[in-house]
């Protein structure tokens, strides 16, 4: 199966007025190489600056479209979307509502161009977007003069010098390795290859000119313009722990307890072949005060829950509060307990000792009756991680899941042994939170927080 086309689409727009006479700029680059591949920019009259954001999103998407002929398909393109507007990335990943009804349809139509699964969102600082920035300028000057944007004179690539922007795009299959946690490795070095050419208003094929390894930052912008900026050149990339390129936005999932059930504070065996019981009314108020701290926080882009019960009421308070859907995988489901369902562990130590004992002394004992071992809970949530850290590659998603699940990714990310399980503390609607990045390494970055309960 050949791999899906990566592509970089950043976009800008600007209004001199807002409303007043705007613009827009987008380029479609290489996210090996830093070429740029595409240019469209364009003078739209008096608008805001969201429209004229909006309409430079959308003629990214569709310069990135034009280049790859199979693009409508699922599997055929992936592409990243880089933009300095928080507004648009929020709305286009689907964390804040379109309440203006200007946006709605500039939206929906952006949302039409690829298929919603082959496009990511992500916000990056201004500093970072002078190429599209720079069109929007040029096309804004044009209008000025009562002309539109000539891709012949133009020279916003001539004038940026471009990094490699590799990072921006983590491959979007294979499983992460369950090495030691550590930084992301360094990567290529950085390269670019500035070019010019497009229609008014379209995109077109841009040759590709000499390789140039810089980066480049840029002066404060003014309110209600997209200003032009002059490049400054940066220092070469370090290699080095913690101070090596990153390999992009890693899958960032954070892992969330469910809140309290009745079997909770008895300490009772609870898994996915008991009673399947219902959030308690503390787990209900645990599961309103995370959903409001996640909320306040702003960076939960998908939320995925176990089918059990607790799990999916303590999901939908989140998912409720963020404008989100929850999907269910069954690879975050609980152990299954056996006979042990509903047992306190001084119950089970007295009924069936010498099968306890043995549980604790092996990975690959089953509890009493039939219920999963760790290796097999370990192997269901391993394949379960690969699936979502390949699915939502560059994203941060909420695992809404048990006891047992959390403690075996965060073993597996740490490259722990088995017993290390008897060794954590989660406690209802605790979070914790493991990175994936494209080079297999994983980091554990939060365990069992729980400061939104207090």
């Amino acid at each position: 199966m050949t791999p899906p086309r990566q592509l970089v689409v950043e976009a800008d727009g600007g209004s001199r007025g807002n409303p007043g006479p705007a613009g827009y700029g987008a380029v479609v680059v290489d996210p090996a190489t830093g070429e740029t591949l595409a240019e469209a920019a364009e003078y739209i009259g008096i608008a805001t600056n969201n429209v004229a954001e909006y309409k430079g999103l959308i003629a990214g998407l569709k310069a990135a479209r034009a280049l790859v002929p199979d693009a409508s398909a699922d599997d055929a393109l992936r592409v990243r979307v880089r933009m300095d507007s928080k507004l648009v990335v929020e709305q286009m990943s689907g964390r804040w509502k379109i309440k203006h009804p200007d946006m709605k349809p500039l939206a929906a139509e952006a949302g039409r161009v690829l298929p919603p699964s082959a496009v990511t969102y992500e916000w990056i600082p201004r500093e970072r977007n002078k190429h599209a920035d720079r069109l929007a300028n040029e096309a804004m000057d044009a209008g000025r003069r009562g002309e539109q944007w000539d891709p012949s004179a133009s020279t916003a690539a001539l004038d940026i010098a471009r990094p490699s922007v590799a990072a921006a795009l983590p491959p979007v299959s294979g499983p992460p390795g369950d090495a030691t946690a550590g930084a992301a490795r360094a990567r290529a070095a950085r390269a670019s290859r500035p070019s010019a050419g497009a229609a008014a208003g379209a995109a077109t094929a841009a040759p590709p000119t000499d390789t140039e390894a810089a980066s480049v930052t840029g002066a404060a912008p003014t309110a209600g313009t997209a200003p032009e900026r002059a490049a400054v050149p940066a220092a070469a990339p370090q290699v080095g722990w913690g101070t090596a390129p990153d390999l992009g936005a890693p899958a960032t999932f954070v892992l969330l307890r469910h809140g309290e059930t009745a079997l909770t504070p008895e300490k009772r065996f609870s898994g996915s072949g008991g009673t399947d019981p219902e959030l308690s009314a503390a787990g209900r108020r645990q599961a309103e005060a995370i959903a409001r701290s996640l909320a306040a926080r702003g960076t939960i882009q998908e939320v995925v829950s176990s089918p059990l019960r607790r799990c999916r009421e303590t999901a939908d308070a989140v998912a409720a509060r963020l404008g989100l859907e929850v999907r269910i995988d069954e690879g975050l489901r609980e152990t299954d307990f056996g006979a042990w369902e509903g047992l306190t562990f001084a119950e089970v130590r007295e009924r069936h000792g010498s099968d306890l004992d043995a549980w604790l002394a092996s990975e690959e004992a089953a509890p009493t009756g039939g219920g999963e071992s760790f290796a097999e809970v370990t192997r269901r949530v391993a394949a379960a991680r690969d699936r979502l850290v390949a699915r939502h590659a560059g994203r941060t998603v909420l695992l809404v899941t048990h006891v047992t699940p959390i403690k075996i990714l965060v073993r597996l990310a740490l490259g722990a042994p088995p017993e290390s399980l008897f060794r954590m503390e989660l406690s209802a609607a605790s979070v914790s939170a493991v990175a994936y990045y494209a080079d297999g390494n994983a980091s554990l970055r939060l365990l069992n927080d729980t400061s939104h309960l207090r």
